[in-house]
């Protein structure tokens, strides 16, 4: 792909971001009924109608790059192949903050390039910012009414002495705790969706450390966003955290293991 046709991707990523986290909004404005899929992982209305504009306006624009799309993939909708050129949708990241009506949920949009997440866009409706990212840099857009304004490049920032570890507001776990022990002295702030990724991104914190379960479509676009900012997101054997993972011996197609982000450089 050309510089130019990135820059197209990234446009479309945005624009289709921003219709659905209109369409995310006008669900979570009213009460709507809950239901949880085959794993007991809760889905709404807004899922649906999320995942519905993406894939229509990303199948219309590229017929010719497949989608992998997490409520599609819940349902056993997949492409037979990946040939290392793909997108990962997830409609709505954060599906329980969103329940909660907590504003820390997301819409996730990346394109897979043999293996890396090289363009990506994180919107976050009820906090009215859009994270976008590509080749050619991170940037924040603070939007209103769903429009975007102004565009920020934003860099990871040099490790603080203290650092700065953001983990999961609904997805804690023991050996998430017992490895940020190991951090000796942190200020510890919690988050839920993609946006752990987007505040080390911007400068915000330092290290992300998941040592959870999470599907590819959690992570691809706030992935994209962190190394585009300059920073890493790493198996814990210290190799580089890959995407179109499918026929694992241990797990389903598309989980991750477990992984920690920080602002080191690759």
């Amino acid at each position: 792909m050309t510089q130019t046709s990135d820059r197209d991707i990234l446009a479309t990523f945005e624009t289709l971001a921003l219709q659905a986290g209109r369409a995310v909004m006008d669900v979570y404005q009213v009460d709507f009924p809950v239901e949880l899929k085959a794993d007991a992982s809760p889905v709404t209305e807004a899922d649906a109608k999320a995942e519905a504009i993406i894939l229509a306006g990303l199948r219309e624009a590229y017929p010719d790059i497949p989608c992998v799309a997490e409520e599609e993939a819940s349902a056993g909708i997949c492409p037979p192949e990946l040939d290392g050129l793909f997108f990962l949708v997830d409609p709505l990241d954060g599906t329980r903050e969103f329940i909660k009506r907590n504003p820390e949920f997301t819409v996730n949009i990346a394109l897979i390039r043999q293996g890396i997440p090289v363009i990506g866009v994180v919107y976050a409706p009820a906090r009215s910012v859009l994270y976008s990212a590509s080749p050619e840099g991170a940037f924040r857009i603070d939007t209103v009414n769903h429009k975007p304004g102004e565009r920020r490049n934003i860099i990871v920032r040099t490790p603080t002495r203290v650092p700065t570890v953001v983990a999961s507001r609904s997805h804690r776990t023991e050996e998430t705790d017992s490895y940020i022990q190991t951090c000796g002295a942190v200020e510890l702030v919690s988050i839920g969706s993609s946006l752990k990724f987007c505040l080390l991104a911007e400068g915000e914190a330092d290290i992300y450390p998941r040592f959870g379960r999470t599907m590819e479509w959690d992570t691809a676009a706030g992935d994209a966003i962190l190394r585009a900012a300059g920073g890493t997101t790493r198996r814990v054997d210290g190799e580089p955290l890959t995407y179109g993972k499918r026929g694992q011996a241990e797990d389903c197609d598309f989980s991750n293991p477990w992984f920690i982000a920080d602002t080191k450089p690759d």
